[in-house]
C-alpha cells in the first residue's frame, strides 16, 4: 500500500499534501499525539480545532501550535470526556458556529489507572475511552456527515489484546477490577465502535478507522507504576511469543515485542488514517504502522485479535453505548 513503517513520522506521512479547506477536530490535544497531530495537519493547511479537558490545557495547545507553525490556523475547545454534560456543553456550542468537520480524531484517553467512576457513574477508562467519544461522535454527526469525504480516527491499542469488551458488566459492577483488563475492554470498545460506525455511515460517504499508534512515553502513562509495567512487559513478551509460534512462516519478518516509539512516529498512523488516500476498500479496519493491521499477527507490532472483526458484538456495543449516553446516534 505504500512504503511507510513504524519509524515514519507525521512530516513524512503529509509529505507533499496540501489540506487547505480541511476542518479538523482532535481530542486529547493538549499534549503527546494528539498534539503533535495538530501542528502536522495544521503546518499543511488545515483547520485544526485542538481540544482538551480544561480551558487552560486547550489555549495552552493552541498556543503551542501557534508558536512551532505561526500563521496557521487553530481553534481551541473545552471537552471532558468523562462528564457527558461537557460533552453535550461542547457539541452545542461547536455545532453554532461551524457547518461540517472533515476529520474527527477520538485521539484522547486514560490508560491504566486506578479503578474510579466517571461524573457520570462510568467505569473510567470504559467511560472516558469509549464512552465519551462515542456520544462526542453522535453529536458532532450532523457536521462530520457535512463535511468533504468525512473520516473519523478513533484510537485504539494493542491493550485491547488484554480483554475482548464485556457488555454485561462493562463499569465491573461486580467484576473484580483490573487496571489493565479494563484498559484492554475500553480499546476493544474503540475498535469496535470505530468497526460498526463505518458499517453504519459508510452508506454516507463515511471512513472510520481505529488506530494503534504503538508505544510512545507520553502523559498517558501517569498511572504506571513498577507493578504495572511488569505485568505489561510479561504480557507482551507472552502475547509475542504467541504470536510468533502461530505467524505465517512465508510472511515478511516482524520484530516482535515491545518498542518504543517517537512522538512523531506514534502520530504518524492516525494522521495516515485521516489523510490518505486509497482507503475506501478498508472502511471500518484497524490501522497499525500506516498500514493495515494484520490478524493474527503480534498486537504489540501491527496484529489484532479476531474479536474485533465480531460484528454482532459491535452492534450489541452499540446499543448499549447509546443506553448508557441517553442519546440515539443515528446516521
Amino acid at each position: 500500500m505504500n512504503d511507510f513503517g513504524s519509524t515514519t513520522t507525521t512530516d513524512e506521512v503529509l509529505e507533499g499534501i496540501d489540506l487547505t479547506g480541511r476542518r479538523i477536530v482532535i481530542t486529547g490535544a493538549a499534549s503527546g499525539l494528539g498534539l503533535e497531530s495538530a501542528r502536522a495537519l495544521a503546518a499543511h493547511g488545515a483547520t485544526v480545532t485542538v481540544l482538551a479537558r480544561s480551558d487552560e490545557r486547550a489555549a495552552g495547545a493552541k498556543d503551542q501550535v501557534d508558536a512551532l507553525v505561526p500563521g496557521t490556523s487553530v481553534e481551541y475547545g473545552v471537552v471532558d470526556l468523562g462528564e457527558l454534560a461537557s460533552i453535550r456543553r461542547f457539541a452545542d456550542t461547536y455545532l453554532e458556529t461551524h457547518d461540517a468537520i472533515d476529520v474527527l480524531i477520538n485521539n484522547a484517553g486514560v490508560m491504566a489507572c486506578p479503578f474510579g467512576r466517571t461524573a457520570d457513574g462510568f467505569e473510567t477508562q470504559f467511560g472516558t475511552n469509549h464512552l465519551g467519544h462515542f456520544l462526542l461522535t453522535a453529536l458532532l454527526s450532523p457536521a462530520i456527515l457535512a463535511g468533504h469525504h468525512p473520516r473519523v480516527v478513533t484510537l485504539s491499542s494493542a491493550g485491547h489484546s488484554r480483554a475482548d469488551v464485556d457488555l454485561v458488566d462493562p463499569n465491573f459492577e461486580t467484576t473484580a477490577y483490573s487496571a489493565w483488563v479494563a484498559y484492554g475492554q475500553a480499546k476493544t470498545a474503540n475498535a469496535l465502535f470505530a468497526r460498526e460506525l463505518a458499517h453504519r455511515g459508510g452508506p454516507r460517504g463515511l471512513l472510520s478507522f481505529s488506530v494503534h499508534p504503538g508505544g510512545i512515553m507520553t502523559e498517558l502513562g501517569r498511572h504506571l507504576d513498577e507493578a504495572l509495567m511488569n505485568e505489561m512487559i510479561e504480557f507482551s513478551l507472552t502475547r509475542s511469543a504467541a504470536a510468533a509460534a502461530t505467524a505465517d512462516p512465508s510472511a515478511e519478518p516482524r520484530s516482535l515485542g515491545f518498542e518504543f516509539k517517537s512522538v512523531e512516529a506514534g502520530a504518524a498512523t492516525q494522521v495516515w488514517a485521516a489523510t490518505a488516500a486509497g482507503l475506501e476498500d478498508h472502511n471500518g479496519a484497524y490501522l497499525a504502522d500506516c498500514g493495515l493491521g494484520v490478524l493474527g499477527a503480534d498486537p504489540g507490532v501491527n496484529g489484532f485479535q479476531p474479536y474485533l472483526l465480531d460484528d454482532d458484538h459491535a452492534a450489541a456495543l452499540w446499543e448499549l453505548s447509546e443506553q448508557l449516553v441517553g442519546t440515539r446516534f443515528v446516521l
